[in-house]
């Protein structure tokens, strides 16, 4: 197992954000698709004790809310109709919201295990 000060906060969520352990880089940080792996199969670290249920969903609505939800209101379509608009709308952020849900918990997962915060519980090998 690595320890936390070898990687940065930043090599540690960039790492997360794409998937990959944030202590090495090299093993898959998800087991499916928010559900996080137990420990890293490359360098063996702990994943599973950590919990960032809330964080993530919570970082998805700011994110899709203020940031891609105020596009809706610049793009024209009223050549539409607006059950046609609505739905397009309503797919493209449930789309927006599902592509960011894991990476958003993955940098998360990321901060609590590179800073040891409260949410990080670490397991005792006996």
């Amino acid at each position: 197992m690595s320890e936390h000060t070898d990687v940065d906060l930043k090599t540690a969520s960039l790492r997360a954000v794409m998937g990959r352990c944030p202590a090495c880089g090299e093993g898959k940080l998800f087991r499916s698709y928010l559900k996080q792996v137990d420990n890293c199969a490359s360098c063996g670290e702990a994943f599973g004790q950590i919990r960032a249920d809330d964080a993530a969903p919570w970082a998805t609505i700011i994110l899709v809310g203020h940031v891609f939800l105020p596009f809706a209101f610049m793009i024209d379509v009223d050549f539409l109709p607006a059950w046609v608009v609505m739905t397009m709308w309503s797919a493209l952020f449930a789309a927006i919201s599902l592509a960011l849900l894991p990476r958003a918990k993955a940098m998360f997962i990321a901060i609590l295990w590179q800073t040891r915060a409260p949410g990080y519980q670490p397991v005792e090998l006996v």
